[in-house]
């Protein structure tokens, strides 16, 4: 996919007015910032060499030597032209090695036309403009060969100075190894200054690129602790509430008008618990309860809490699962089926008592410190009264439950319990999930 958005970037590109590439300094949509401003920078340097050859050559004739104009001009057609090329084709890497590389030679080549150091005012100084502009747009280590071919054309420009001045014979000697000690200190003190000046260049940017990935190491430090955050905050709510309490001063409270609630319940756990160590009792829950959140999350269903031994799972809070009420039986039917291997597992014989309820619930987070997101309502006191006062192994369903699930799900004769609270009560104990040629023909009739 990647190729076929570079295309796209690159039509986008061609299909901009040449003054709008060159304002933007032939930038493509899909460069990074770095790749931006070096394009920039280089376009920018240009544009100054160009004005600054101008302004030179200027000088030069209004002080008394008249210089050939031919070789500035060159160079200025030279830079404009390649400027033109690249923002007319986009390849900056050419641009870059071109242009760096005229900015280089060419000052070389207007002081070997003018005479050596002294005549030439120095004028290869401006070459180490080559040098600094590569420490920019191409890198610390690409940098060095420009310095070094930089630091070898003006040693070279040293030694020819050095075997070529005063080269017919004259009476004053004296002069002429002043000339010839000048010249070679000249090349000494360019080389020691453009050395100085590009080495602490490269110590601020060497500064600057640790500091940058200092900040880069803090920034990934942040984001993987801002991920655990956000990790530890979902395990502890819905998505949607997590979301909502983000925002300052959001308060979560919502009314669900159909929601499916279940409590299962361990049986005999506080005779369980009284024979074992602390650190037992906390691995049986954590290996049995840590198999109920993977089913719940299976179902598509919210784990509310736990509560000691019992544990509270909702569904219809959230979008997730289309029937909630059907996914909780599923639910149900699940954890009874893995109790042999849990025990065995722990083992400990272990057996459940569970009870569904369905219908309106309040649901939200209250507090300020150490919340939980937790239900209230009618529902769940039903819920919770149906696994508490229900018998071992069976999953009892109030009638809610049961008219939403009978087509679908088999279930024992109903009974008549009396429940704390609650009063006599009719409850359905559901068995199995009916095949699917029975539920056709159940829905049928």
């Amino acid at each position: 996919m990647q190729p076929e958005r570079d295309f796209d970037h690159e039509l986008s590109y061609y299909a901009q007015p040449f003054m709008t590439r060159l304002r933007q300094a032939g930038a493509l949509p899909s460069d990074d910032e770095e790749t931006r401003q070096a394009k920039s920078l280089l376009v920018f340097a240009t544009g100054l060499m160009s004005i600054a050859t101008g302004l030179w050559l200027l000088l030069y004739w209004l002080t008394g030597p008249k210089l050939s104009s031919t070789l500035p001009f060159l160079f200025q057609v030279l830079l404009a032209a390649n400027l033109a090329y690249y923002i007319h084709s986009g390849n900056f890497q050419w641009f870059r090695f071109s242009q760096l590389g005229l900015i280089l030679f060419f000052p070389f080549v207007a002081q070997w036309s003018m005479g050596n150091f002294i005549s030439g005012s120095g004028v290869i100084l401006w070459a180490l403009m080559a040098p600094i502009g590569a420490v920019f747009v191409l890198g610390l280590r690409e940098s060095l060969p420009w310095f070094f071919a930089y630091i070898f054309f003006t040693a070279l420009t040293g030694v020819f100075d050095f075997l070529l001045v005063d080269v017919a014979p004259t009476l004053d000697t004296t002069a002429d190894v002043s000339l010839r000690t000048s010249v070679i200190f000249f090349a000494l003190n360019f080389i020691a200054i453009s050395g100085l000046v590009y080495a602490l260049l490269r110590f601020a940017f060497e500064q600057k690129q640790r500091v940058r990935d200092q900040l880069g190491e803090t920034m990934d430090m942040l984001t993987q602790e801002q991920i655990r955050s956000e990790s530890l905050l979902l395990n502890v709510l819905p998505d949607s509430v997590a979301a909502r309490l983000k925002i300052e001063g959001q308060r979560v409270a919502d009314d669900f008008y159909s929601a499916t609630v279940m409590f299962a319940d361990i049986v005999g756990f506080t005779k369980i618990a009284g024979g074992l160590s602390a650190q037992d009792v906390f691995n049986m829950l954590n290996t049995v309860f840590s198999h109920f959140d993977d089913l719940v999350e299976k179902h598509g269903l919210e784990k509310i809490k736990t509560i000691g031994d019992a544990y509270m799972v909702a569904g219809g809070l959230d979008n997730r699962c289309k029937d909630p009420c059907s996914a909780m039986a599923d639910l149900a039917l699940d954890m009874q089926a893995a109790l042999p291997r849990l025990s065995d597992e722990v083992n400990i014989p272990l057996a459940l008592r569970i009870g569904i309820s369905t219908g309106p619930v309040v649901a939200g987070v209250v507090g300020k410190h150490k919340f939980i997101y937790d239900l209230w309502g009618d529902t769940v006191n039903m819920a919770s009264r149906l696994s508490s006062e229900g018998c071992q192994g069976v999953i009892q369903c109030d009638r809610r439950t049961h008219m939403h699930l009978e087509s679908r799900y088999r279930f024992g004769e109903r009974a008549s319990v009396r429940l704390k609270g609650k009063g006599d009560m009719i409850v359905y104990q559901l068995e199995a999930k009916l095949a699917k040629r029975k539920r056709d023909s159940a829905e049928s009739a």
